[in-house]
């Protein structure tokens, strides 16, 4: 089973079906490279849209954290959780903090993102940075 494969419950239990992680894979690839328009088809299909990776990592996170705000917005609209954490505490704020992508915090911001969540949270990580233009839009 790769990174990219979908969490699934401890235990033993019957192996992943190969073509699943195949998609769950892709899936995760197109959250990365941020194309908005088949990720949305494909949740809009009846994939889950806080699907996650073995890391935790969430196809907002993802999206997020590689600054593709379209992909962001597309996921936030179908009703992605915006501080849906991965297994380290890091949200998609935080995350977009840290990457300094100005307009993937607004539009997490706007979808109300709580930017005291996780560790670090996206408030330490602005204080961190000193980027005080960012606190404000929380402040």
């Amino acid at each position: 089973m790769s990174a990219d494969s979908p969490q699934s419950a401890p235990g033993p239990g019957p192996s992943p079906d190969p073509e699943v992680v195949e998609l769950a894979t892709r899936l995760f690839d197109m959250a990365r490279s941020g194309d908005a328009a088949t990720l949305g088809g494909y949740v809009d299909a009846g994939v889950p849209v806080n699907l996650r990776k073995q890391s935790g990592d969430s196809l907002l996170m993802l999206a997020a954290y590689h600054g593709h705000a379209s992909a962001v917005s597309a996921l936030l609209s179908r009703g992605a959780d915006p501080d849906l954490a991965n297994d380290r505490g890091q949200t998609p704020l935080a995350g977009a903090v840290f990457k300094g992508f100005d307009d993937v915090v607004r539009v997490l911001v706007d979808a109300g993102a709580d930017p005291q969540a996780g560790t670090p949270s996206a408030a330490d990580a602005a204080a961190m940075f000193g980027r005080d233009d960012l606190r404000a839009l929380w402040s």
